[in-house]
This record gives C-alpha cells, structure tokens and sequence, in this order.
C-alpha cells in the first residue's frame, strides 16, 4: 500500500538495530477497540450493484467505492478462499484505508463479506498485510481451536501536515477470518518511520517469517518469529532488479520449478516485489527474483529484473496462504495502476478498481531468457460457458463470432499454431486478435509476428472512454519460439483485457474504457507459410455475479445471516 504523502524516512540501519532490541513484551499495550467511522457499516456487508457496462463479470471487485492491493490471502480447512483488500468504504478515491473482505469456493464465484479490519483511531490507516493460519497454536490465542487466523498489516498514522509512523500490527481470528480481535500488545514491530509496510508472513519448518518493505531503501527486510508476536531482524535482501522510487508488497513463496517436459524438480523459491513509481512503461508494476532461502536469509540466482506482467495493470501481487504443498501457487493482483486509478470512469457507476484473475504460477526454463515466472488463469470451468466458436484449420483466414447476446460481455479466446518451421517465415506472418464495437468503432486488440524477434504487442488505442496522459495504450514484449508449436490465449470481461502468451510464458493485463461495449472477436492470421496451421476457440463466459443478484433489484448482498434477514438489511444499509 503506497502512502499518498512524502516524508522522511528513518535510516534503514537505525530502524533494523532498533527492531532487533524492541520485543512486543516491551510495546506500549493498544487498545483492543475499534474506532468505527459512523459512515462505515460494520457487522454486514456492502450492497453492489454489479450490472454496469464497465463491471467485470469474471473478475473480483467491490460491492462499491475504491479498492486497491489484495491482502491476507489464504485457503482454509473447508477449501474456502479468503480475499482481503485494501478498501475505503467511504469514498471513490485512496483513503480511509480498511480490510474489505470476499470468500469463494472456486476463486470466481465471490461473497462478499462484512469488512474484517477497521482502522484503530480516526488518525491511522490500515494498510497491506497478510494472513495465516495457526492450527498449532504457536501465538497462544487458539487453546481451544485448530482454525485460529492471524493477520498481519501495518498501522499507518497520519498527522495534520504529514504522514507518521509505520508499524507493524497483528489481529486474531476465532471464527476462521471473519471478524478480528486486534492484539493488545500492539505493534509487535514498531518503528519511527513512515516508510515501513506490508509484511508478508509464511511458515518456514519450525517458526514465521516476514517479509517487510523499506520502500525508500529499495530494501525487504527478513523477521522472523516463534509465536507471531515477537520478531527479530534477521536479514535484508536489497537493490536488486529495476528499483523505481520504491519497493512495496514482498511476497516470499516457495515456488515449484518445471523442466522443459513439465516435470517439477526441487522447488526454489521467489522474492516477488512491487514498486511503484517508476515502472518501464509508468507508474505501478510487479518484478520477481528466483532463488535460495535457509529459513533467515534470501538469495536471488542474480540480480536481473524480471517483469511479471508486460501490462499496465497488474500490481501488488500476492499469493494465497495454506494451499498444499503439491498444488501449483495462486496468486491474485490489483489490476490497476497508481498512475490513473483515481480518475477512471467507473465512478460513475460506484465503484474503482478489480482485482486479476486468479493464477497459477510456476517457474521454468526458457531459451535463452532462461528463468521465467509461468501464469496462467486458474481453472476457468466454473464460469465457462457456450461454445461461440471453433475452427481447427483457420490458415491464412479469419475467425468472427458475434457475442453480442451474451449476457455477461465477457468471452475467453485461444488459439493455437503447429508446424512453425525452423526458418523461412516472413516477418509479416502474424496471427492477430481484435474485440471491437460495431456501433463506435472502439476496439482493442493484439497480435503476434512469428518473423524477426518474434514481437507480441497489446493496443487499448482505440477505446475512447478514458484520456489520460498516463493511460498509455500500446504494449509489446518479445516471445520466443520453441518447438514448432505458438499459442495465446486471454479473458476479455467488458473492461478487462487479460492476455496469456505461449501457455502464461509472458501476461499483460490492461483495463480499457469504451463509449460502447465491445461484441465483436475477430482472429486473423496472414503470411504464414505451408504447413503452419491454425486452430481457434472461443467461449461465452458465465457471470459470477448474476447468479448472486437479487431477483427483484438486481442488487448483490454479500452474506447474509439468519438474523439479518434481506429486508432489514436493505432498511439498515439505507440510513447510510
């Protein structure tokens, strides 16, 4: 979570040597109350209205006002999955920063939750953090429980003039992560800086260990910790890759590593960091380094930046908490950008900002690139829908399919080519991709030259909902051929272009704003040579949120409780 001011920051060596000496015994006891903005609803969940044109379908947002960075995702016991976000429930801009809260049991189909997380005093924020689960009590809040939660964010205290200290803070759950006890020890990690946030937590053998941000230091800070209270200073891992202005949102993740066959191998494990400003093509963007963890200290292969998403829309990345040790990792980003995420027009319908789709994600090997972060969507099936289109043998052609009665305005494409030659294609040999409106001429689109180096490219251009000098609108990177075979594939859901290059090799995710919706797909090849073949699918998408709506008023709930039944909510929500 970016501070939305400047101010200076403690030196990195003085705040490590000051944390190494400071226990939660020896920090001033907080208050386990709440403070409670009277404009915030607590104890119910947020109505939205999930029918816009710019509303994905497919995609997790907020039932309304502003969301950004996903927090203290996890997979409980039950198999349910727990997203968190950074949330203002009061307004359409960054601000008045809480934890909103969603659960799902296939990552598309979303519940939306009452808030978990309210800001301590009306001068203080609650920033990014993370959650775990703690089926063995280490923290001494669950004698009685195997599914105690844990969360763990920054405290961010703001004074009239300037922002104030960062501290790091932890809240216990005993109703498996739905609403949340602050920990009267409070902060477990204090500090005089303003520039220290969003500690990421993970189990390692036989103790926590943290991931914490100095952004103006371009440094993650190691911790780690017996009982999720006291931390010690272990270790930083620093300027390493591109650096921006600053780093944000570390994950450290064990991640599995696949051979060119799709064997896994010894796992490695990952520093995935943020930064934000200062990213190639602007603004927000997400870079990862592959390498070694003993358990204190992190190690990159080397010191090269690795960009995880090639788009304009993909920041503060996380991974989930908890899922078994043989199942690929997922992660989930805010799909937005700092650069414009206050301005976009989807205000006028209530809300700003969604968040990606789920991924999977594994490392590999590829030619002459050599390490590369593999994502790739979730397991679409739950919100897959009709068959639109199918062409096998498409060549030197096109494939057009109408979607325009498909209620949700969201389809997912892929296509394929096989028999790509080891030399001998023209550089004007493309296979391209465009979604366009047949009432504006709006359209995006994409598209790849098998000749030369082998350039993907990404173009909002020609959306006219949305001009802003930062909203930049083309996009490339360079896909190497391996083999003889090349695929894409990507979810278009009416404001949320989401590309997969070559099986999650490279991704871009971009947000787009038309004037109409976009109800057309047309997939082109041209120029390929004698015996490369084409094949083309296309679906429907289901809505995930239309099942969910009301059938009188087409409005969105979230989860509703014996007690409060919907009619009183309607009547409760109204007074806000």
């Amino acid at each position: 979570m970016r501070s939305p001011l400047v101010a200076t920051t403690l030196s990195l060596t003085a705040l490590t040597t000051a944390q190494n000496t400071t226990s939660a015994a020896s920090a001033s006891p907080s208050s386990t109350a709440s403070y409670v903005n009277p404009d915030v609803p607590t104890g119910v969940p947020i109505v939205g209205d999930y029918d816009g044109q710019y509303r994905p379908q497919v995609h997790f947002s907020p039932p309304e006002h502003f969301m950004n960075d996903p927090n203290g995702m996890f997979l409980d016991d039950n198999g349910t999955w727990h997203l968190y976000y950074q949330y203002n429930p009061t307004g359409l801009v960054a601000g008045n920063q809480h934890w909103g809260h969603a659960t799902s049991k296939d990552l598309y189909h979303w519940e939306n939750q009452p808030i978990a997380l309210f800001p301590p005093a009306n001068d203080t924020f609650v920033f990014s953090g993370s959650a775990v689960t703690d089926p063995n009590n280490t923290s001494g809040f669950f004698p009685n429980q195997t599914n105690g939660v844990v969360a763990i964010y920054t405290l961010a205290q703001y004074f009239p003039t300037e922002p104030g200290p960062q501290t790091q803070a932890i809240a216990y759950s005993l109703d498996g992560g739905y609403s949340f006890i602050p920990y009267e020890g409070n902060p477990v990690i204090p500090s005089e800086s303003s520039q220290f946030r969003d500690p990421k937590v993970i189990w390692y053998e036989d103790h926590w260990v943290m991931s914490v941000a100095y952004p103006h230091d371009f440094a993650i800070g190691i911790f780690t910790s017996p009982d999720l209270k006291e931390w010690t200073a272990t270790s930083n891992f620093t300027h390493h890759g591109l650096l921006g202005l600053q780093y944000e949102c570390p994950n450290m993740v064990r991640m599995p590593y696949m051979d060119e066959d799709g064997e896994r191998q010894d796992d490695m494990w990952l520093m995935y960091i943020s930064i934000n400003p200062g990213a190639p093509v602007g603004g927000s963007i997400g870079q990862y380094f592959p390498g070694t963890f003993n358990g204190t200290h992190f190690e990159a292969v080397d010191a090269v930046a690795r960009i995880a998403d090639f788009g304009k829309d993909n920041y503060a990345g996380q991974f989930f908490y908890g899922l078994p040790e043989d199942e690929l990792p997922v992660s989930i980003a805010w799909a937005s950008n700092w650069q414009y995420t206050n301005l976009v027009p989807t205000a006028n319908e209530g809300w700003r900002s969604a968040m990606s789709l789920p991924r999977r994600n594994y490392l590999t090997k590829t030619e002459r690139i050599g390490w590369k972060l593999i994502s790739e969507p979730y397991d679409l099936s739950p919100v897959i829908g009709r068959a639109l289109a199918a062409n096998e043998t498409m060549g030197n052609g096109s494939t057009t399919v109408d979607f325009s009665q498909v209620d949700s305005n969201a389809v997912y494409w892929e296509a394929n080519v096989t028999g790509i030659p080891d030399s001998g294609i023209p550089a004007s040999a493309t296979l391209n991709f465009t979604f366009l409106s047949p009432q504006s001429g709006e359209f995006v689109r994409g598209g790849y030259y098998f000749g030369g180096d082998n350039p993907f490219f990404v173009d909002r251009g020609g959306a006219n909902g949305f001009d802003n000098v930062f909203f930049t609108d083309k996009f490339s990177t360079n896909s190497l051929i391996t083999g003889d075979t090349w695929s894409m594939s990507g979810v278009m859901d009416r404001s949320m272009l989401e590309v997969f290059v070559n099986g999650g090799v490279d991704s871009a995710s971009n947000t787009f704003f038309t004037t109409q919706p976009l109800t057309y797909l047309i997939v082109s090849a041209g120029d390929l040579v004698e015996g490369m073949e084409v094949s083309v699918r296309v679906h429907a998408l289901e809505s995930a949120w239309a099942s969910m709506a009301d059938e009188d008023d087409g409005l969105v709930y979230g989860n509703q409780t014996s007690s409060i039944g919907q009619e009183k909510m309607r009547r409760f929500l109204g007074a806000f």
